[in-house]
């Protein structure tokens, strides 16, 4: 990996921060973002010195916020000329229904308009590398949400954070298949994948009896890895000449796997991209 510069989004904990470290032991310029600029700096000093790689950096940006990306996207093109991998792989959940700056249901906000936002500003970077690779890390409870609704993309009727996650991890690997199928003739990749039911910080934000119960759902269904196993996959697609060319897949534990029946449906998906063009202000209404 030395001469690739990678971005991984919420990289300041969890299999974010277990992908950054292993880039950056690789040798890659590893570039962070986090929301936090003391966490940030903290962390890039630790992966310094566990990779003895001098070329890690970080942004901090609110990535459920338009704006926030905006600046986010410019200060990236403005201090790399060109971006090899980049890695979606912020997102949470959220138990009451919240809403970004912008006033979008805060699930889909993050999980899904800010990847697609922040990807679309960064594709003219990633061109500018001999292989491009985009990795959004979407997860298994997308078989969760049979359709997509979209009269009510931003749950304003009869909220429940699990389907509201479910509708934006589904709306990750559609947007993935589209996007793939709009680079075939480029040399850049999409790919997105589930990296298992991780023990980490997730669903914290919305107090210890919430995430104990998350981490107790995984642990009685026998799927519960740590960090460093759930990161495993993101650092596969990142780095493995083995997927040299893969795109369009979703990934489990190392290997291509299908996701369910409606995210692969063509006409949801570019129904999706052209709404969330319209969300995002990359198109106008």
């Amino acid at each position: 990996m030395i001469g690739k510069i990678c971005l991984i989004t919420g990289a300041t904990s969890g299999i974010g921060l277990k992908t950054a470290e292993a880039l950056a032991k690789m040798g890659a310029t590893t570039i962070i973002v986090g929301r936090n600029k003391d966490k940030c700096l903290k962390i890039v000093n630790k992966i310094k010195d566990i990779s003895n790689n001098p070329d890690v950096n970080y942004f901090t940006a609110d990535l459920s916020s338009l704006e926030k990306i905006q600046h986010l996207a410019q200060a990236v093109k403005k201090h790399y000329y060109h971006l090899d991998i980049l890695i979606n792989n912020v997102g949470a959940k959220f138990v009451k229904r919240q809403e970004s700056v912008d006033g979008y249901e805060m699930t889909f906000a993050l999980n899904h308009l800010g990847p697609f936002l922040l990807t679309h500003l960064l594709l003219e970077a990633l061109r500018k590398s001999t292989g491009g690779r985009i990795i959004n890390v979407s997860s298994g409870a997308h078989t969760g949400c049979p359709q997509i609704d979209f009269n009510d993309l931003q749950s304003r009727h009869g909220y429940v954070g699990k389907k509201a996650y479910a509708l934006s991890k589904l709306a990750n690997i559609s947007f993935t298949y589209e996007l793939a199928r709009r680079l075939k003739v480029t040399s850049i990749t999409a790919n997105s994948l589930h990296p298992g039911g991780v023990a980490t910080n997730f669903c914290k934000n919305n107090g210890l009896l919430s995430w104990g119960k998350h981490l107790l759902a995984h642990l009685l269904a026998r799927n519960l890895v740590g960090p460093v196993e759930g990161a495993r996959t993101s650092i596969y697609l990142a780095s493995s000449p083995e997927v040299n060319g893969a795109n369009g897949k979703y990934f489990i534990n190392l290997k291509p796997a299908s996701s369910s029946s409606i995210s692969y449906d063509p006409q949801t998906a570019q129904h999706l991209w052209q709404v969330s063009l319209k969300l995002t202000g990359l198109a106008s209404s």
